[in-house]
Parts: C-alpha cells; sequence; structure tokens
C-alpha cells in the first residue's frame, strides 16, 4: 500500500484527504489548534489511520507525498504575532515603508488612520550605499555604517532582518554583503533580502513584500520545522511539501526562504482543486466557491486556467509575490449575527472559530453564527456532525438565536432565516467583487461550491446571481486538501528589465536563461519531468501599470523576434481592454518563468456501480415554512442518480441543501450536478 496526503489548515478545522494505491480515499476533519498548528495535524491523521485499520506509525511508513496547506503566516499577521524584524536600507529611504506611495486603502476618508508599518521606524536604519538603475555604483557600501547599523539591531534583539536597498533588483551586490554581515554578526537571526525575495523595480512593493518575508519566516521556519520533526518521529520518511501563494508546491527549505508565499497557502489548495476538476472535464470556467467555518475565498478559473496577481495585501502588509487571485470575506460558518450600529441584523465578519466555536458544539459559544441558525433551520442533522463523533446542541443553538430575536423584536425563525439569507447575499456580492467587477459576465460559469458549509448556501448564492449550474463534489468539505495533491512542485522567479524603445530580446533571452538556471537549481532534488513556462510584464509607454504576457508558443530564433513580442502585448491589451494602441511605444517591464515539476495527480474518488438509492430518512427544514424533505446519503448515490429538490443530500462532513425546483445529477466522475432554478 502506498498513500498520500494532502493537509489544509482552516480557521475551525484542519482537514485531512488521504489517497491510497488500492483506490480508497478517506476523509478526516480535526478542530484546528491555533496555539501549535502541528497538534490538529497529527490528530487529523491519527483519525485518518484508524478509519484504514492502521496505526499512525503505519499509515505515514506507507505515505510517499504529504504536502501541507498552513495559514501560520496568515494568522501571526493578522494577529500581529510576527517576529521583532530590523531593516537595512539606503540612507534616505527608512520612510519607503511607510509612505506606501502616499495610498491608503480609503482614499476619501480624511480621518483614516496610517496603518502601522511591520519594523517601527527605529529599527528601520540606514546604510551608506547606492546603486545607480543601470547597476553601476553610486556610493560604495560603507563598512562602518552596515557594522553600525547591525550593532544596533543585536542590541535590540531583533529576530529577523530585512535588507532592502536601491536598485538591488540590478545589482544585488550590495545586499548580499549585507546579509552575509548579518549571518556572521548576528547568528541566529532570520537574514533575507529584496534581490532575492522579488527582484523587480518599484522600491515599495520590493521593500513590503521583503519585511514582510522577514516577518513572517521565522514563524514559518519554527512551524515547519517542528511538524516536519514530529511527522518524522511518528513513522513519515519522505519529503514534506508546502502549497504556496500561487498555487504550486515546495520543499519546506524553500516555503521557509519564501515565508511570505505562504499567505494564501490554504485557499490555494481550492483553486489547485478547481484546475483539476477542470481538467477532468466539469468545466473550463469555474468559480470556485469556498466557504469553511471562518472565511469563504472566491477564485475565477478560466478555460481552466486561475488568475494571478502581484498586489495582494495581508492584514496592511503589501506582498508582490505572484498570488492566485482571490477574494476572501469574512463569512463563514461560525460567522456572527449581530446588530449593527443602525440596530440592523448583520453577520460577520467577526467568528466564533475553532474555540469556543459557535453555540451548537457545546463549547460555551454564546453568540448566534450561521451555524447555529442553519441547525435552528434543521438544515444539520445534529446526530451526523462529523459522522457523529460530535452532536449539535440544538438546545444551545436555539438559544443563541432567540436572544439574538428577542433584540430584534422577531420570532426565533426569522432571525434564524435572516442569518441565512443575510450571509448568502454577502457572498454572492462576494462573488460580484471577482467577476463582474473585472469584466467577467459570471451567468456563464459553473460555481463549484466547496468548504463545510458551502453545500447549505451554495444553490442560493447562484439563484441571486443569475448562475444556472452548480457543482458540489462528494469530496467537498476537504477539497482544498485534495487540490494539494493535485498540484506541482513550481519555482516563480522574475528578473526586471526596464527596458524603452525597441524590445531588447537578447537581454530578455539572456534573463530568462540565468532565471531557468535558478529555477533548475531550486529543483535539484527533484527527480521528475520539469517543464518551463514563459511570461513578460509589458505596458504601453504612457502606462504606469503592467499585465502579463504568456510567451511559451514564441519562436524564440525568429529575426524578428521584437515584433512579435510586441504584437503578443497588443493582441493582449485588446483582449483585456478591447483596444490596442499598436502606434505607441511598447515597455517590457518583467520578464517571469515558472519552473514547474510534474507530480503524479490523485484521482477524484470513484463512483462505485450501484442501483439508484432511496431516501435514508425524511426530516423537516424550514424553507418560509416549515416543510418535510427527504435526506439522501451523499456517498450511496448512484451514478447518473437524480433528487429533485426540495430536499437534504449529506454525507458524514458535508450537507447539501437543494431548494424547490433544483435538479441535481450525480456525476459518475465525483460530483453532484445541480440545474439551479430560477427564483
Amino acid at each position: 500500500m502506498i498513500a498520500t496526503i494532502g493537509i489544509d489548515v482552516g480557521g475551525t478545522f484542519t482537514d485531512i484527504f488521504v489517497s491510497v494505491s488500492d483506490g480508497r480515499s478517506i476523509i478526516a476533519k480535526a478542530a484546528t489548534t491555533p496555539d501549535d498548528q502541528s497538534n490538529g495535524v497529527l490528530y487529523g491523521i491519527t483519525q485518518a489511520a484508524r478509519r484504514l485499520g492502521l496505526t499512525t506509525a503505519a499509515l505515514l511508513g506507507a505515505t510517499s507525498r504529504i504536502v501541507h496547506g498552513t495559514t501560520v503566516a496568515t494568522n501571526a499577521l493578522l494577529e500581529g504575532k510576527t517576529a521583532r524584524v530590523g531593516m537595512l536600507t539606503t540612507e534616505g529611504h527608512r520612510d519607503v515603508i511607510e509612505m506606501r506611495e502616499g495610498l491608503k486603502p480609503d482614499r476619501y476618508n480624511l480621518r483614516m488612520a496610517p496603518p502601522a508599518p511591520l519594523v517601527p521606524r527605529h529599527l528601520r536604519l540606514p546604510v551608506r550605499e547606492r546603486m545607480r538603475p543601470d547597476g553601476s555604483v553610486e556610493i560604495a557600501l560603507d563598512e562602518a555604517s552596515l557594522l553600525s547599523a547591525i550593532d544596533r539591531l543585536r542590541a535590540a534583539d531583533v529576530q529577523s532582518v530585512a535588507i532592502c536597498f536601491l536598485h538591488a533588483w540590478r545589482n544585488p551586490a550590495h545586499e548580499q554583503h549585507a546579509a552575509a554581515a548579518v549571518e556572521r554578526h548576528l547568528p541566529g537571526a532570520y537574514a533575507t533580502t529584496s534581490s532575492d525575495v522579488l527582484p523587480q523595480i518599484k522600491e515599495f512593493e520590493r521593500f513590503s513584500t521583503t519585511v514582510a518575508n522577514a516577518a513572517v519566516g521565522p514563524v514559518i521556519q519554527n512551524y515547519l520545522g517542528r511538524l516536519q520533526t514530529r511527522l518524522r518521529e511518528s513513522g513519515y520518511a519522505g519529503e514534506l511539501l508546502v502549497i504556496l501563494s500561487h498555487g504550486g508546491v515546495a520543499s519546506v527549505a524553500e516555503a521557509t526562504r519564501l515565508a511570505a508565499g505562504t499567505a494564501l497557502s490554504g485557499p490555494a489548495g481550492g483553486v489547485a482543486a478547481a484546475v483539476a476538476l477542470s481538467r477532468a472535464g466539469l468545466s473550463s470556467d469555474l468559480i470556485g466557491f469556498d466557504m469553511g467555518g471562518t472565511s469563504t475565498d472566491i477564485a475565477v478559473v478560466r478555460d481552466g486556467q486561475p488568475g494571478l496577481s502581484g498586489d495582494k495585501s495581508v492584514a496592511n502588509a503589501r506582498i508582490a509575490l505572484p498570488s492566485l487571485d482571490i477574494v476572501t470575506l469574512g463569512a463563514g460558518g461560525g460567522s456572527i449575527g449581530h446588530l449593527d450600529r443602525s440596530g440592523l441584523l448583520a453577520v460577520g465578519p467577526q467568528s466564533a472559530g475553532a474555540v469556543p466555536g459557535p453555540a451548537a458544539y457545546g463549547q460555551g459559544g454564546t453568540a448566534a453564527t450561521v451555524t447555529d441558525a442553519n441547525l435552528v433551520l434543521g438544515y444539520l442533522d445534529p446526530a451526523n456532525f462529523l459522522g457523529g463523533q460530535r452532536r449539535l446542541d440544538l438546545d444551545a443553538a436555539t438559544g443563541v438565536v432567540a436572544a439574538l430575536a428577542g433584540a430584534l423584536g422577531v420570532e426565533t425563525m426569522l432571525a434564524a432565516a435572516g442569518i441565512h439569507r443575510l450571509v448568502n447575499s454577502r457572498m454572492a456580492d462576494g462573488v460580484r467583487v471577482a467577476t463582474v467587477r473585472r469584466g467577467v459576465d459570471p451567468r456563464g460559469f459553473t460555481l463549484l461550491a466547496f468548504g463545510g458549509a458551502a453545500g447549505l448556501h451554495v444553490t442560493a448564492v447562484a439563484a441571486e446571481l443569475g448562475i444556472s449550474r452548480v457543482a458540489v463534489p462528494v469530496a467537498a468539505s476537504v477539497l482544498s486538501a485534495w487540490g494539494m495533491l493535485n498540484t506541482d512542485l513550481r519555482v516563480e522567479l522574475s528578473r526586471s528589465q526596464g527596458q524603452t524603445g525597441r524590445l531588447d530580446t537578447d537581454a530578455l533571452l539572456a534573463a530568462f536563461a540565468a532565471m531557468e538556471s535558478e529555477g533548475r537549481a531550486r529543483l535539484a532534488w527533484f527527480d521528475g519531468a520539469v517543464t518551463l513556462h514563459r511570461f513578460a510584464d509589458m505596458r504601453y509607454g504612457e502606462q504606469v501599470f503592467e499585465i502579463p504576457v504568456a510567451l511559451d508558443d514564441i519562436d524564440w530564433r525568429a529575426p524578428d523576434l521584437a515584433t512579435i513580442l510586441a504584437d503578443r502585448f497588443h493582441a493582449a491589451h485588446e483582449r483585456l481592454y478591447t483596444y490596442a494602441l499598436r502606434d505607441q511605444e511598447v515597455v517590457l517591464v518583467n520578464a517571469r518563468l515558472s519552473v514547474i515539476g510534474r507530480l503524479p495527480p490523485t484521482e477524484t474518488p470513484a463512483v462505485a456501480a450501484r442501483a439508484d438509492t432511496a431516501p435514508k430518512a425524511r426530516r423537516s427544514i424550514h424553507l418560509g415554512e416549515w416543510i418535510e424533505v427527504p435526506v439522501f446519503d451523499f456517498q450511496l448515490l448512484a451514478a447518473n442518480q437524480t433528487v429533485c429538490g426540495p430536499a437534504i443530500i449529506e454525507s458524514d462532513t458535508t450537507t447539501v441543501l437543494l431548494r424547490g425546483n433544483d435538479r441535481a445529477r450525480f456525476d459518475r466522475r465525483g460530483w453532484l450536478d445541480i440545474a439551479v432554478a430560477a427564483r
């Protein structure tokens, strides 16, 4: 027996997906342990082993690959529990990360307080040196200035150092010298340079990303080191892989080096799953709708490919590394219903989290959450939560919803329905942000629902958006963990070109060659096939922002290569903005290379041949009024079996609500294909 394990740590639950070479798939869920996520991970693996009739050591001993998505970096930034960071920078540039290009999230709010930078000013220390934009030395690095700054950082007991010098993207020599000095004089400190993290023009993006990397680097290093040690002690001898924000996976060493690249680690698994299901024939155009206990993540897959962005922020930390374009809402099963300042009902973004969790969990929760409302409305079976591992407390849920109803002056059932409808509207708005505001009509897409809570809300969200098709995989509650087993090793590299006038193709080819050499070196430990994907960030001369242009099918030996590249940009610009200015100068800003090590995919759970199954029970649910509906076992549905709403389809970890006139067909490839009725 050979197994692979995907692990997705969420705000409320840690999801485990185990795929075994004999065709079995095992799902396990454990409560997330915020103080040390490795505890929840090991407990979840132990649960999965028991379901296979194995010890933890036996399962891990037979495991060839573990892929892990973690929220450690995200939580550290959100909660302000990062490392104590010092910054070395060129004289005169210590305030770049505080000025933030003069921009603020709410530009018309004159009273908005500026966000506190990750490095206080007294730890942002100037060093006498300066590079010119062409990479030549304007001012040589002053050793005394450097050592004096390092001495001050040592006295301040910093744990991490971000080294950010002007124009280091062109010539990293001064940063590399400073990093070596930090390693000598601050042994044990985490040192990171902007020329290593993000070798691109634009000081604020480069400096901010490097500072974020320094802030979470020691946190990620400690956590992944601890988890790796515990897995080895428990019997795992393979490589622990970590999914990064761009959707590819990397070794622990690479994830530690580029720690800021784990900021969207968990949600990236869901996008990887959407891409894998698109390849499996679900649809080329999908909207991933991942609703968990704390948040909902929304991402668009067009023509089987996810969108990438270099403009992400986490807790006011700008991270310009390539990341999947994911919209995150504070809306999940644990989102709290409350009265806003106007005395109206609001839901979220506050969450009950894993501890104490919703009142229905019986752990002391006192606020009415989305999960409590769903239980009161009859959508959840109190005895079947997590396959019976935990019994939901209907009385406690009813009590907190009734208290909120009293404050609103309405009946309990009306308050529960209000929470349910309001969170649906919030999530529909989130889908609009990810689609309509970016020029995409969601009505031609399939809404792919996954995460523990999505099945109860997705058809209502789809109907509000005019989306007629919804898909819910049988492994929906742990689909992100499954998706992590269906992505590849990936190293993302970039080199700024700073080209103007006629495109310098020789410089571009040299940059691609250097990045290929570096990427292959970073994957030297991997003995599988490696493929390359080339891109360029380009713009017109008068523009401020560039767009990515795919260059995979370019003939690099063509005599008119510069013209071909310019035409490729014009076409990409026209697709995105509906026009092209072919008489204007084209500027090539960044060359980008994706170096990908192909890993074997994990198949979707097979659907056994069987006759159509009858409902296992009937249950009263509230859909405007109390009605009795059939309840089907998700895992026992036959291929192509059809279920008409209103109905409930549930498994140990997933519940799907079909409303009136919705029609679901169970696809033999492992998902419910739901035709959503217009409302």
